[in-house]
């Protein structure tokens, strides 16, 4: 059985790390290299960067942050922000990145998802989708941009045509659940699990011990994503881990 994996995720803007609630009230936590390197010696599996600002401010992402980082760690890792052509795949995995998470650009250019996985491998490309529940529909929407602008595609939807073009790993986000630490969207993660063949990672929510199992198990996600119980150090790496494998849970123990 494959073990599930446990991701720290830092959300950078102006080069620090920061977190918000809901992709509001940002508030500066860290920097992103120190920060790197102390989820690596915690036992984190993954990690993943989020230059949150370069979409929206039409930017490219912060090449020499990327470098640094990738000089610090021995675990996977994933980068996304501002990448909107396959030379930006190239440069940035260059630097030292594991895989490339695209949002907007992939919105934008579905085109970009299928050239990045023919010319590197679709495990290299991460489709990353934030999602909201829409009241009146009941469907979940996409939206870009981090989290401003309700493209009106359905998020389900998305995510089969994603993995059609070319996906190699979706990350879910939902934009409901961030930073409210009530846990994770059970139905959204659990609904894609379900209708797709490559990994989610789950992310939005987390704040118990019992909110990544849940995940794992009821949302059937291969992974879960989580950044302010990390960064806040509300909940250590290490314990988490022997909770879940306490609950039967497959995870990678040694490190």
């Amino acid at each position: 059985m494959l073990t599930k994996r446990i991701v720290p995720c830092l959300d950078v803007r102006d080069g620090r790390v920061v977190k918000g609630t809901k992709f509001k009230d940002i508030r500066e936590v860290d920097d992103p290299v120190e920060l790197a390197k102390y989820y690596n010696e915690q036992g984190a599996d993954e990690l993943v960067f989020y230059d949150i600002t370069a979409s929206h401010e039409g930017r490219k992402l912060m090449i020499d942050v990327v470098k640094k980082t990738a000089n610090e760690i021995f675990i996977p890792f994933t980068v996304g922000g501002g990448i909107s052509t396959v030379e930006d795949f190239k440069e940035i995995l260059r630097a030292g990145a594991d895989k490339i998470s695209i949002n907007t650009p992939a919105v934008k250019n579905p085109k970009l998802i299928t050239e990045a996985a023919l010319r590197f491998g679709a495990q290299c490309v991460v489709l990353s989708i934030d999602a909201k529940k829409m009241p009146e529909s009941g469907r979940w929407n996409v939206f870009i941009n981090g989290g401003r602008l309700d493209t009106g595609m359905d998020a389900i939807e998305w995510a089969k045509e994603g993995v059609r073009l070319g996906a190699g790993e979706i990350v879910l986000n939902s934009i409901d659940a961030d930073g409210v630490k009530n846990g994770y969207d059970i139905e959204l993660t659990s609904t894609v699990s379900s209708l797709v063949n490559v990994p989610i990672v789950a992310s939005g929510g987390a704040g118990k011990l019992e909110d990544f199992s849940e995940v794992l198990t009821k949302g059937k996600a291969d992974a879960a994503l989580a950044a302010s119980v990390f960064h806040f150090k509300e909940i250590e790496i290490p314990k988490l881990k022997s909770y879940l494998n306490e609950q039967g849970i497959p995870v990678r123990m040694e490190w």
